[in-house]
């Protein structure tokens, strides 16, 4: 079921619609359930009424990155500008975490923005001209102003959020196929119940199994679903021995390490806490094989010096290093933006190779490897791209950035970008801004 609803372009969801608490209703039994979904697109009609007639919200063009600047205010180098919607466009009052999808009938490409509200589909197939498919609102028994995490498998999405009771839900994507028009409210087909919230997750393609993290289950560790029946995951392992883990990287390992060839291993950013000081934490990088899900292995833990919160990193495709970001490394030891390169030739004695970073002040968060670049979210200072090629030397040089947030270059958390989905076909990268929405940015040249 779907009701259509008449959002446009010019949406917008006030704060106090930031969760389902607030359509929350009671049942006169003292029961709070969450709205039904014909009392969800009411409330986008009358958010949408509220904000007809402004103009501000209209879509943001092409602007060619041009001596160091795009539209005359987002500093940037070789990185253009294809498009920018708004928080208000896209029916957010906060944007997080954002991930791609690409249609094998239709070719179509998919940006997927995760919000407070929910999570926003986007047709970015002609990145000059996004259009707003439509929202899966999010699936809470309380509210909060959380965040949520997106993965796809076999053209299915799959959601988690830190809101109480949202479980993580289900969509099957190929429900985007021939939406034209207004915007859509869908609803979800399926919600796997067995964690109630959840910080993130990680789907290993190759397997088919999900990898929650940071839930209120197995520590907070790896909470292991089998996603054969894509429409009806099931529970299949918990690993807890490494405590809460914040990210994860699951592959089928086809590294140097020729004894564990063929095996399922992750590896994660995992972070203890005691208390929040640069003393009560215990961040390490550790590398588990999850083959068995009944009986997980730990290879290796690796605790790494000027840690803050061991946040998240990827593999390059060889599979012998590790590109780890630690999210409070430059709040508690005043470093600069700081990515490091972890050793994982041996994947049972991993080390640090080189800690490397780019001179800038903000705090580093999400990145991802494709070929021979890295494209890393800093939250202040914007997206910035690496050569990787040169990883083994123990060196990470810039060759671009796009910075959308030009107030400061603060090592806070005050605005900037959150994540960034680098693997559509087209030269280009989708990019999530807590407080500005989406970007669609596309790297010249040799760049990207």
């Amino acid at each position: 079921m779907k009701a259509r609803i008449a959002v446009g372009m010019t949406v917008a969801l006030v704060v106090s619609l930031a969760s389902s608490a607030a359509f929350a209703h009671d049942d006169g039994k003292g029961d709070v359930h969450p709205p039904s979904l014909e009392e969800q697109a009411k409330e986008f009609e009358n958010v949408v009424a509220s904000n007809a007639n402004d103009d501000s919200k209209a879509p943001q063009s092409f602007a060619p990155c041009v001596d160091g600047m795009a539209a005359k205010t987002y500093a940037c180098d070789g990185v253009d500008m294809m498009s920018h919607l708004t928080l208000q466009q896209l029916g957010l009052s906060f944007a997080n975490d954002i991930w791609g999808w690409i249609d094998p009938m239709t070719g179509r490409e998919y940006a997927m923005i995760g919000g407070v509200e929910g999570t926003v589909f986007v047709d970015i197939s002609d990145p000059k001209r996004p259009d707003v498919v439509g929202i899966l609102p999010t699936h809470s028994t309380e509210g909060g102003q959380f965040w949520r995490d997106i993965k796809v498998y076999a053209n299915h999405a799959y959601i988690v959020s830190e809101h109480t009771g949202h479980g993580m839900q289900v969509f099957d994507l190929t429900r985007l196929r021939g939406v034209t028009g207004l915007p859509e409210v869908f609803t979800q087909d399926f919600d796997y119940a067995e964690v109630s919230n959840t910080h993130n997750l990680n789907i290993n393609e190759s397997t088919g199994f999900a990898y929650l993290l940071g839930t209120n289950t197995c520590s907070g560790g790896l909470h292991m679903v089998d996603l054969s029946d894509p429409k009806a995951p099931e529970f299949a392992g918990c690993f807890s021995e490494h405590g809460y883990i914040h990210d994860t990287q699951c592959v089928v390992y086809a590294g140097p390490d020729t004894p564990h060839l063929g095996r399922e291993i992750c590896v994660n950013s995992a972070a203890t806490f005691n208390d929040f000081s640069p003393e009560g934490i215990v961040n390490t990088v550790s590398v588990v094989d999850v083959t068995d899900k009944a009986n997980p292995v730990s290879l290796d833990r690796l605790e790494y010096p000027t840690d803050g919160y061991s946040h998240q990193g990827w593999l390059t495709p060889d599979q012998q290093y590790f590109l780890h970001n630690d999210e409070l490394d430059e709040v508690f030891h005043g470093i600069p933006a700081t990515t490091r390169i972890f050793d994982v030739r041996d994947l049972d004695a991993i080390g640090i190779t080189a800690t490397t970073d780019n001179g800038e002040t903000s705090i580093g968060h999400n990145l991802y490897t494709k070929g021979d670049r890295a494209y890393v979210s800093n939250y202040t200072t914007g997206l910035r791209i690496f050569d990787t090629s040169q990883v083994a030397a123990g060196e990470l040089p810039e060759l671009g950035y796009f910075d959308m947030y030009p107030a400061n270059d603060n090592a806070s958390f005050e605005g900037g970008t959150w994540s960034n989905y680098p693997y559509y076909n087209k030269n280009m990268v989708a990019v999530s801004s807590m407080d500005r929405g989406l970007f669609v940015l596309q790297p010249r040249g040799s760049v990207g």
